[in-house]
């Protein structure tokens, strides 16, 4: 089965998660349409990218409705839905009318991962991958991560850090606080580009609970 039009990360793909993507799209597309949204706005989009990058230090429950309202200002509404087993699914965005539906799961509780995986869909739509006929191809859904990676960590800053060879929790966290982006960020790339294990520093991961956050 070919899912068209649908720009999504997701960690598989089967008949099945193809199915589940189907219902939750469905399901985010209904519940878009009862939230009131300004014309879609690329430019005051790519502007407010800072913005969005500052709720990364923030608890999900202050973030959340002011995320929900920019991004509503500039034509695109934010739906999060519990994960549905069998999708692999982090995040999609597409069409539905004249906005734009981005769909974030639970399934990504660590911070890194949820962060990374919104700022994949907002890079699907300001590098124009939304709506295309045949899908999302391997090259956009390159483009997209890259565009996440970038936008979290500006790259010359990352390289600096590297090149010091000093991955200790102090380092990490003062970098972090240098970049002004929480540490939890960090350390999902540095365990992605192999600079740690896997098991390092995960303390330093904040796990959300998308399920206190207060309803819009």
């Amino acid at each position: 089965m070919k899912i068209c039009k649908i720009a999504c990360r997701r960690l598989a793909i089967t008949e099945k998660s193809d199915l589940a993507l189907l219902a939750l799209t469905q399901a985010a597309r209904i519940q878009a349409r009862s939230v009131p949204c300004s014309t879609l706005n690329i430019k005051g989009l790519k502007a407010s990218l800072p913005s969005i990058r500052n709720m990364t230090r923030m608890d999900p429950a202050v973030f959340w409705p002011n995320l929900v309202d920019l991004l509503a200002n500039h034509g695109i509404i934010l739906v999060l839905l519990p994960h549905l087993k069998g999708s692999f699914l982090h995040g999609a965005s597409f069409f539905d009318g004249n906005k734009i539906v981005v769909l974030m799961t639970t399934r990504g509780k660590d911070v890194d991962k949820f962060w990374f995986s919104l700022f994949h869909e907002l890079g699907h739509i300001i590098l124009g991958h939304v709506n295309k006929v045949n899908g999302t191809t391997e090259n956009d859904e390159q483009a997209a991560d890259q565009f996440a990676r970038d936008t979290l960590i500006n790259p010359e800053d990352f390289n600096h850090f590297k090149d010091k060879k000093s991955y200790s929790e102090k380092s990490v966290v003062s970098f972090a606080d240098t970049i002004e982006i929480d540490p939890g960020i960090v350390v999902g790339r540095m365990q992605k580009e192999e600079l740690i294990k896997y098991s390092s520093l995960n303390h330093l991961k904040k796990q959300y609970d998308m399920t206190l956050i207060p309803a819009k």
